[in-house]
């Protein structure tokens, strides 16, 4: 469904080289967690992906079709990506924000169908945020917001899902209930690459884990990706991975000792 081969990015300007050698492919139902530091690319990837930024070398596969040849609503009716950051221009309602996720379904210059409405209003319900329905968008709060994004991804129908950081902005309630309907999704059959800070969301919502670093990329199951010299090499912090008593597995920064050196 998805497949990424040889990618690298290399800002024209600075030739500077974000990522080289990048690969992997993904079949529905599964999910790829992008983990790294700052600066290593992982946005930028998402967006190469998405056919928003044009890959240095390296070829990005859409169910078979090379994204850079695809016309912008083909890549919508089986994409959709939701950015870390989304900055509203205009006072839409939140309805329409998320009536909006059916555009790729809609001809030109058509109107919005009874269906395209009454799938925006089950998206809003699916994530619990029908009381937000009449609000204006740019008057809701940040994380009102990714949740309005996440409802709006629900009502576009797509097959492969793409998110930037899906967690930021939201409480510890709202994270679970994000990273709880991502693996819904996933087992409904969509592909799911999402980036994030976080080890321990490659170990509560992703089959495959991709940890970036500025000179490589190891790619695997989080198990074996994520191990406590690999993550302190990374991040520059002692890491402890703990079980949770639960079939899974957390993260935990050990805070150096006051006046100590680590």
């Amino acid at each position: 469904m998805l497949a990424v081969k040889k990618a690298a990015f290399v800002y024209s300007t600075t030739q500077k080289t974000i990522f080289r050698d990048v690969g992997f492919a993904l079949e529905a139902g599964e999910t790829l967690c992008v983990l790294g530091p700052n600066g290593v690319g992982k946005t930028t990837l998402l967006k190469c992906i998405a056919g928003l930024q044009s890959l240095s070398e390296g070829t990005v596969h859409l169910a078979g079709m090379e994204v850079s040849r695809m016309k912008r609503q083909n890549i919508a009716k089986l994409l959709a990506y939701v950015p870390q950051f989304h900055q509203p221009v205009f006072a839409f309602s939140v309805f329409d924000v998320v009536l909006m996720g059916r555009s790729p379904h809609i001809g030109f210059m058509a109107s919005p169908s009874r269906k395209d409405h009454a799938v925006a209003r089950q998206s809003l319900s699916a994530m619990g945020i029908e009381h937000l329905s009449d609000k204006a968008y740019t008057e809701i709060s940040g994380g009102e917001r990714q949740m309005v994004l996440f409802a709006r991804v629900l009502a576009q129908r797509p097959q492969i899902l793409l998110l930037d950081e899906p967690t930021a902005h939201l409480d510890f309630g709202n994270q679970v209930q994000v990273l709880t309907l991502i693996k819904q999704m996933a087992a409904s059959g969509l592909v799911v690459v999402m980036t994030s800070h976080e080890p321990d969301h490659a170990f509560m919502a992703a089959r495959t884990v991709a940890l970036m670093t500025r000179d490589q990329v190891y790619i695997g199951a989080p198990d074996e990706v994520l191990t406590e010299n690999r993550l302190k090499t990374v991040y520059g912090v002692d890491i402890r991975i703990m079980d949770t008593g639960r079939g899974g597995k957390t993260c935990i920064p050990l805070m150096p000792e006051p006046g100590g050196n680590g």
